[in-house]
Order: structure tokens, then C-alpha cells, then sequence
């Protein structure tokens, strides 16, 4: 079988797979955001933080409690990495210096999860699982809820009893999709992780053999529960420094095909979480046929530029094989980079600074969209559908007749919002990629010169803002500079987005429906999934063409 057929074939059979689970997840999480009970255990953690489940919070509220809980996580995961070197089961590692522990805290905490550090060479059990792995859950949990508060402002009205500009219980939202949804399928997952020979223990340092340089040794660690939620939340930090590269937590074909599920089946099945809250099944498969057709278009794309035979080297390799694990191969490598990129995981099997120049620069592309193909759990359905109210304003200009999308009119304030969240993580991305190749001292990190060294700064500052997490592995980012504004990027880049986000979908709510007429337009044909795909495709590439020309369009045209 040739290594283009195999490729293939894990694409299409990850399509069967997450066909199969979409409507009942999809249903189910609707179900569990849509409930009025609350499970025994649900009942405990709300009496130990002192919340009221069954109050209902208007944006600000809801707002305040996203902030509240994130600074609260951030401070935890901070002073726990301070005090790592006097913590029972540190391996014997030192406690994080100041500017790397904010970094790590900021990452983790805005489901970023950029890593400066090698976790096998740093962390030890308790930081590792108690504080990264903890964050893992509910980082992701926080980004269902801010997703669903925006479906409700859809769905609500000031007509329904619920509405009045009401979103839900914040608490309620969080403590649901960690307890009801995130936990259950990672628990499954870690344990099919296991059998595939992913290692899950607190096992001290030991040598695993002696080599030529000397003794090579290991850590043991809980690395297959915190890799199941590392895909499954979206999250992306590795146990190791090779990250899903690694055979301890990736170990086989069938393990790699089985993570890239995990990357991908919630944010694919909030769509229909949304069709099914929104009250319109059509409307959350024209969201998903929009998220299809960016994410199979960018696969097949990456999978060309891999495999293409530009020169002796390649032609004898059978593709650009560099940077890619043997035991997944070209194919495997270029599934798993695309989806890695258009969710907000960040999670390598390969390393993206070692693909082809048009490869480098179409994983940055995809986190340059606003990884909302399908993007991250929560923030790409969110993100998506407020491009979705820019297209439905883009359409409104066109006919002459005031916007309209799900009922609720798309004014002056809604737009505003919209607008705003646009483009927070541009200026956030192109500003501090500016001053970092100004000043003096950022240049020196960069392991390469030209256009391949630009696209370092350039991916590192993309994947921060964007909360992605992956890098381009040339850049050496362990320094006070990097670790302190990319930390300021990643904050930055996951709250000030929700501020909108939560703000729109008040202003929503608040609106009573608006019946359809003739003149409507229909947000539920393919028409508009066209439309909501080339509205994505030239907002990003009028916002990011000047910085990809200077970078990987640069390099793969002089390639």
C-alpha cells in the first residue's frame, strides 16, 4: 500500500468514526446543557465553592464568574509550580522560576497550553497531575460554557420565559460538561490509550539502558489519563517533550488515529448541540458543513505539499519526510498537524519548523482562521458562529434590507461585538511579532535566519493568541521576553474574545424573535455555508497575507 493510499484511508475512516458519534453526542450534550437536575456529586461541588446553580446571570454575571474562576486557576497553577521542589513526588526537580511559572500558568489556564519548558526534565507528579491535568478539564469546560451561553442568546428571547438577556448559570455550565461530559469520555479514552501501550503510572526516574552517551532515563507518570484530556479538551501539553511524537503517549498507528478523534468529536458535535438548543437541526449542519469543507480542503492540501516530489531527495523518500515519526508517516503526520491547528490543541506527532515551506505556512493559516474548523472545544463553535453574524451583515449590505440571523437582528451594537472579537488576535499577533523582530535580544532565539526564522516569531506569537500551543520547535522560547508576552498574548487572546462573545450574546438575548419573511435570508442552505467559507477565507487573508508573504509563502517559493 503506498503511503499516499494509507493516508487516505485514516481520513476516511476517521470521517466514519466521528459520523457515528455525532448525533448521539451532539444530542446528549444538548440534553446535559438543558437540564434541571443536578447529580448527587454535581450538588457537592457547588456547596464546596459556594454557588447557586439555579441562578440565573445575565452577560455580566456570567462574565464575572468566567474571569473569577480563571484568575483563581491561574493563581493556584502559579504558586504550585513555585513550591514544586519542596512537593512529595518532584522527581527531584526544582521549583519553576517566576517567569516560566506564569507562562505554564497563563498557557494552561487559557486551554493554551504552550509548553517552554521539557516536562519530562521539569515537572514533577503533583504539578503534572493535580495542577496541568486539572486545568486540562476545566479550561475546556469553561469554553463549552461561554459556546453555549452564545447558543442561548440565539435561542433566547424576552418573549420566552427564560430570556430577558438571561445566559444560564456559569457554575451550572462548567461543572456539567466537566462532571458529565469531559470526565465519562476521557475515562474511556485513557483506558483504550493504555491497552494500546501508552504508560499510566507515578514510577520515579529510572535508566532504560546504556548508550554510547551515556545512560539514557525515563520518568513514569499518569500520561495516559492526561493525554486523553489533552485531545479530548482541546489542550495540546504534552507529559514529554516530544509531545504525542513520543511512544509513551502515542505508541501506534492505531493510537494516532484514535487521538486525532479525540481532537475533533466534541467541536464537531456542538454543532449539533446547537441545532438542537436553536431549535433548527439545519441550521447547526450548515455550521458543520462549514467547518467540513475548511477542514477536509486544508488536509488534502497539506497532504499534496508533503507528498509532492520536488527533487532527488524526496522522489527517493516518497514525500517530505523530515520531522515526521516513522511509525505514522506522512500521511498520519499531515492529518494529525491540520487538525492539531484548526482546533485549538496544539498536540504535535510531528514537527511543523520540518515540513515543506507551504506546509509550515498552512498549519499557521489554519490557526490564522480563528481555529473554527472545527476549532477548539467551545471556542470554535462560538468563534464560527460570530463569523457567521459578520457574513449574515456582509449578505445584509448586498440586498439593501437590515440583517437577520435566527431570528434576532444583527444591528449596530450586535456588529460592534462581532467586529471587536475579529480582531483582537490579529493586532495581538502582528504587534508583538513586530517588537519582537525590532528589538534586539528576541532575534537571538531564533534557530534560523530569513523568512524561516520570521515564520518562528511569527507561528509562536499565532499559536499564543490564537490558544493553540503548538511551535515551530526552532525557537528557543525559554526566555523572560518570550515567556512574559506570550503569556500576556495567550491571556489576552482566550478572555478579552470572551468579553464579546458574552456581550453579543446578551445583547441577543435580550431581542425578541423576529419572524421570517420573503425577503429573509436563509442561513440553513448551502448557499450561506459558501458564503460563511469565503467571508473566513478573506477576513483571515486580508488580515495575515502581508506577515505569510514575509514567512512561509516566502520560503516555499524559493524551495
Amino acid at each position: 500500500m503506498s503511503p499516499l493510499l494509507a493516508g487516505v484511508l485514516q481520513m476516511l475512516a476517521l470521517i466514519v468514526a466521528l459520523g457515528l458519534v455525532y448525533r448521539p453526542l451532539g444530542d446528549f450534550m444538548a440534553r446535559v446543557y438543558s437540564s434541571d437536575r443536578h447529580l448527587r456529586v454535581e450538588k457537592w461541588i457547588y456547596k464546596a465553592i459556594g454557588a447557586n446553580p439555579d441562578s440565573a446571570m445575565r452577560w455580566p454575571a456570567y462574565l464575572r464568574g468566567v474571569l473569577a474562576f480563571s484568575l483563581v486557576s491561574v493563581l493556584f497553577l502559579y504558586l504550585l509550580q513555585r513550591v514544586q521542589g519542596g512537593l512529595p513526588g518532584s522527581l527531584g526537580f526544582r521549583s519553576i522560576d517566576p517567569d516560566q511559572a506564569f507562562n505554564t500558568a497563563a498557557s494552561f489556564v487559557a486551554n493554551t497550553n504552550w509548553q517552554s519548558y521539557s516536562g519530562e526534565q521539569a515537572m514533577g507528579h503533583v504539578v503534572q497531575t493535580g495542577g496541568l491535568a486539572v486545568q486540562n478539564f476545566v479550561s475546556a469546560a469553561v469554553g463549552m460554557a461561554v459556546a453555549i451561553a452564545l447558543v442561548r442568546g440565539f435561542a433566547r428571547s424576552r418573549t420566552t420565559a427564560s430570556g430577558g438577556g438571561e445566559l444560564g448559570n456559569f457554575w451550572a455550565d462548567m461543572v456539567r460538561g466537566t462532571v458529565r461530559i469531559l470526565i465519562p469520555i476521557a475515562v474511556v479514552g485513557a483506558l483504550v490509550l493504555v491497552a494500546c501501550g501508552a504508560i499510566q503510572n507515578f514510577a520515579g526516574i529510572h535508566e532504560v539502558g546504556q548508550f554510547a552517551g551515556g545512560a539514557q532515563q525515563w520518568n513514569g507518570g499518569a500520561v495516559a489519563s492526561q493525554e486523553a484530556i489533552k485531545e479530548l479538551g482541546t489542550n495540546g501539553g504534552g507529559y514529554f517533550n516530544a509531545n504525542s511524537a513520543h511512544p509513551f503517549e502515542n505508541p501506534n498507528g492505531f493510537s494516532n488515529l484514535l487521538e486525532v478523534f479525540l481532537i475533533l468529536v466534541i467541536p464537531f458535535a456542538l454543532t449539533r448541540t446547537f441545532g438542537r438548543m436553536a431549535g433548527s437541526l439545519k441550521q447547526g449542519y450548515a455550521i458543520l458543513a462549514t467547518m467540513v469543507t475548511i477542514w477536509i480542503v486544508f488536509t488534502a492540501l497539506m497532504m499534496w505539499t508533503e507528498f509532492h516530489h520536488g527533487g532527488p531527495a524526496f522522489d527517493i523518500a516518497g514525500g517530505a519526510t523530515e520531522g515526521k515519526e516513522t511509525r505514522f508517516g506522512i500521511g498520519g503526520s499531515s492529518i494529525f498537524s491540520v487538525a492539531t491547528t484548526l482546533t485549538s490543541t496544539g498536540a504535535v506527532n510531528s514537527f511543523h519548523s520540518s515540513f515543506t515551506g507551504f506546509g509550515g505556512g498552512i498549519t499557521m493559516l489554519g490557526m490564522q482562521l480563528g481555529e473554527i474548523a472545527p476549532g477548539g472545544v467551545g471556542s470554535g463553535l462560538y468563534g464560527l458562529l460570530v463569523m457567521a453574524v459578520i457574513a449574515v451583515f456582509i449578505a445584509g449590505l448586498m440586498v439593501g434590507r437590515t440583517p437577520e440571523y435566527l431570528g434576532k437582528k444583527i444591528g449596530v451594537r450586535e456588529i460592534k461585538f462581532a467586529a471587536c472579537y475579529i480582531l483582537v488576535t490579529p493586532a495581538l499577533v502582528l504587534c508583538f511579532t513586530a517588537a519582537a523582530m525590532a528589538l534586539p535580544t528576541p532575534g537571538h532565539s531564533m534557530t534560523n535566519s530569513g523568512a524561516h526564522g520570521f515564520s518562528e516569531i511569527l507561528y509562536a506569537y499565532t499559536s499564543g493568541a490564537n490558544n493553540n500551543g503548538s511551535a515551530f520547535a526552532g525557537l528557543g522560547a525559554d526566555t523572560q521576553w518570550f515567556n512574559t508576552t506570550i503569556g500576556l498574548t495567550m491571556l489576552l487572546g482566550r478572555f478579552v474574545p470572551m468579553v464579546f462573545v458574552l456581550a453579543l450574546a446578551g445583547s441577543l438575548a435580550e431581542q425578541r424573535q423576529v419572524p421570517e419573511t420573503s425577503g429573509t435570508l436563509r442561513t440553513d442552505k448551502p448557499l450561506f455555508s459558501g458564503l460563511l467559507v469565503g467571508t473566513i477565507v478573506i477576513v483571515a487573508g486580508l488580515t495575515y497575507f502581508p506577515a505569510l508573504a514575509l514567512g512561509p509563502l516566502a520560503e516555499g517559493l524559493a524551495s
